[in-house]
């Protein structure tokens, strides 16, 4: 069973509901520890004093910020603790806000809160359901590991989520980069040539069908050089179109999403259930009884018949 992160209770109005946080997401990035070329020796990092050169204590270390260009004030931890939030026992919910009014870009984490006690399930079932008919989230703020948040609560197939949010000045203008397009329309050929483009390729949103590829590749890299075989070096990829080349490449992408292009690209990273919906769609036998290599094999050849 996952570990709570941190235990307390939901307040709304006079509504208190023990709890329990649970991250909802983990990281499958893979990790790696530094090596000098050539050997077995593992790279260590000192905290060193850039003037002297000596190693420092940890306790001898103190935080500085830079209030100028080379001036710095410095803090003591003492200081820090002295006004560093304490640890939250309630999420307090201040109101309810509708969730489709909070703009994607404020999401930052989501965790799984669970009732503390199976006492506890009824007010956490009727909290959940009377979120999720009105559509709504509560906006509470709380204290975690020494941070505080801004977050909200939701309904989430049967359960409650609660994302942490950036707060308004973390968000970013995106005019203030240089390279943001300030004007200009596109012709009117080209606005109908990639819409229909985009149509062609609509599909579902199924997120199980997506897989990270580049971590497999990782894997697959980390044990083929364990056994020791050939390494193969993938092709680059395509160069950006030319403005001048735009309407003639949306052109040739709409014809290849009709002849199975979109399909023949995405063979190498599609899921199995993905390429069974392909190989049933291009009329493959056998289908059901093919592993996922085969089903791609089998669809490749298909696809390249079919254009």
């Amino acid at each position: 069973m996952p570990r709570s992160i941190w235990s307390g209770s939901i307040s709304f109005g006079l509504v208190t509901i023990p709890v329990a946080l649970f991250s909802a997401t983990e990281d499958h990035t893979v990790h790696f520890n530094q090596f000098e070329r050539g050997t077995s020796d593992r790279i260590r990092y000192q905290r060193v004093n850039e003037r002297t050169g000596k190693e420092v204590e940890y306790a001898d270390i103190v935080r500085g910020h830079e209030v100028d260009d080379g001036e710095y004030v410095l803090v003591e931890p003492d200081e820090l603790a002295a006004i560093a939030p304490g640890r939250s026992k309630s999420i307090e919910i201040t109101g309810f806000v509708d969730l489709d009014d909070i703009d994607p870009i404020h999401f930052q984490k989501t965790y799984w809160l669970a009732p503390a006690k199976d006492e506890y399930a009824r007010p956490y079932t009727l909290l959940t359901q009377a979120l999720d008919q009105s559509n709504r989230v509560g906006i509470a703020s709380f204290v975690m590991r020494g941070k505080q948040y801004l977050t909200d609560i939701r309904a989430d197939d049967g359960v409650l989520a609660l994302d942490t949010l950036y707060y308004a000045d973390e968000i970013r203008d995106p005019h203030d980069i240089d390279t943001m397009p300030s004007g200009g329309r596109p012709h009117a050929n080209e606005l109908k040539m990639a819409t229909q483009l985009i149509e062609s390729m609509a599909m579902p949103w199924r997120p199980r069908d997506f897989r990270d590829t580049y971590t497999r590749k990782v894997h697959k890299l980390i044990e083929d050089k364990r056994k020791g075989r050939e390494i193969v070096v993938e092709a680059e990829p395509p160069e950006p179109t030319q403005t001048t080349d735009l309407l003639d490449a949306l052109r040739r992408s709409v014809e290849n999403s009709g002849r199975g292009g979109k399909r023949r690209s995405s063979v190498v990273d599609a899921s199995k259930s993905e390429l069974e919906e392909a190989a049933r769609e291009l009329g493959i036998r056998g289908r059901s009884k093919m592993n996922r290599d085969e089903l791609a094999s089998a669809v490749k050849r298909a696809s390249r018949k079919a254009s």
